[in-house]
């Protein structure tokens, strides 16, 4: 949820700030006492914490911009809460939206959520043991998901916060990681007094987006702890699992499309950093994920997959046959693993040997439906008939295979 905060922004004062601008007498205060802050006397100060004090106090009691003492798109999101009225020393009100709002969120979300639930208890699962809490909202800023942590006794912010319904957005509370994202689509972490509210910079959060097909966000994913800094890298680990889930989004939603896995390292192929591509009925390359547009011209969406991979419809159908990866050399004369699948068929192998394209290959059939079904049908051919063997060489259900064919025969 709130402010992410990187490895060196640690010492944040705990409790809920209600003094605002760096004090001149060297205090300032946390909760209902006062706390004295041992700044240095030179104007290079030691520890983040100090260095946003100090950029509070230029900003809001000396009219200055801070540069230099806290990133840039914090002091932009300060200029908007300023623009809209709001006071750092408000109250923040974390209701939950509308129940109307709430349900028409949580239905988008519904589909998002059961294609990345596996990644969200993995993520749960390697925080369990921080005080850390996982937070999942959709494109406004409303929190859909939240993981189950530990309840902190020192915790004033989270217990309010940390609800399903509740808006995170920058016009909401102020300052904060998941509605900075929401905003501006970047990934990034606020962490303290970064925040523009004082009773919430006890907080500290990191938070990534998650985009589809068409490059338009829609959810953001966010890590948040409160009076204690984070104990590792967020912004990594949030940015990494971001990855994750946005590349299981984009492969559920390709149902009937040709999916391309490649990369200039056969080892990350089938991990968060594999680049992927999709290719549908008329040859053309639908979407790129963000690995994938480091490795091809800006402008391979909607052009011929032939102009990108240096294979056509056709080539790419009949590497599809072959689970281990091919050496391609694209035209732009990068060269990468690829393998190809149906988005509907089998899961992905993990490479283990480099394999060249074979020299012949069976004729493809003329649309990606034909493929699947040959597929299908070839292996269970292969499997002399047996559902149980099929399906496990497909990496499906036998359930799924049986309604498969039923509607190859109904076809």
């Amino acid at each position: 949820m709130f402010a992410v905060g990187e490895p060196a922004r640690v010492g944040s004062p705990a409790g809920l700030i209600n003094s605002g601008a760096f004090p001149r007498a060297g205090l300032f205060r946390a909760g209902t006492y006062s706390v004295p802050m041992s700044l240095p006397a030179q104007p290079f100060f030691a520890t983040a914490a100090q260095r946003t004090q100090l950029a509070r106090q230029r900003f809001f009691d000396e009219g200055q911009r801070p540069s230099g003492l806290v990133g840039e798109a914090v002091i932009q999101s300060w200029n908007r809460c300023l623009a809209a009225r709001r006071r750092p020393q408000d109250v923040v009100a974390f209701d939950p939206v509308s129940a109307a709002r709430a349900q028409t969120a949580a239905m988008r979300a519904r589909p998002l959520l059961e294609a990345v639930r596996g990644e969200l208890e993995q993520l749960e699962t390697t925080l369990r043991g921080t005080a850390c809490r996982v937070m999942l909202t959709d494109s406004q800023g409303v929190i859909v998901h939240v993981s189950q942590g530990e309840a902190l006794a020192d915790a004033l912010v989270m217990p309010a916060a940390a609800r399903v319904g509740v808006n995170l957005a920058e016009a909401a509370i102020g300052t904060n990681a998941p509605g900075m994202v929401v905003h501006t689509g970047q990934a990034c972490t606020v962490s303290g007094a970064e925040h523009y509210f004082e009773m919430v910079q006890g907080m500290h959060c990191a938070a990534a987006p998650l985009r589809d097909a068409a490059g338009r966000l829609v959810a953001v994913l966010d890590l948040s702890t409160e009076n204690r800094p984070f104990g590792f890298d967020a912004a990594a680990i949030v940015g990494l699992y971001a990855t994750a889930m946005e590349n299981r989004w984009l492969v559920a939603q390709a149902r009937d499309q040709l999916l391309l896995q490649f990369q200039a390292s056969p080892a990350v192929l089938g991990t968060p950093l594999e680049a992927l591509a999709a290719v549908g009925h008329d040859g053309r390359v639908h979407w790129l994920n963000g690995a994938a547009r480091q490795l091809l011209p800006e402008d391979t969406v909607g052009r011929d997959a032939e102009a990108a991979f240096g294979l056509g419809l056709e080539g790419l159908l009949a590497l599809s046959a072959h689970p281990a990866p091919a050496v391609r050399h694209l035209p732009g004369g990068l060269t990468v693993w690829l393998r190809t699948r149906l988005a509907s068929g089998t899961a992905p192998v993990v490479p283990t040997a480099e394999v060249q394209p074979p020299a012949t290959a069976a004729t493809p059939a003329s649309t990606l439906a034909e493929h699947d079904q040959a597929h299908v049908l070839r292996t269970l051919d292969d499997c002399g008939g047996n559902i149980a063997a099929a399906a496990r060489r497909l990496g499906v259900s036998r359930g799924l295979l049986y309604r498969r064919l039923r509607a190859q025969r109904r076809g």
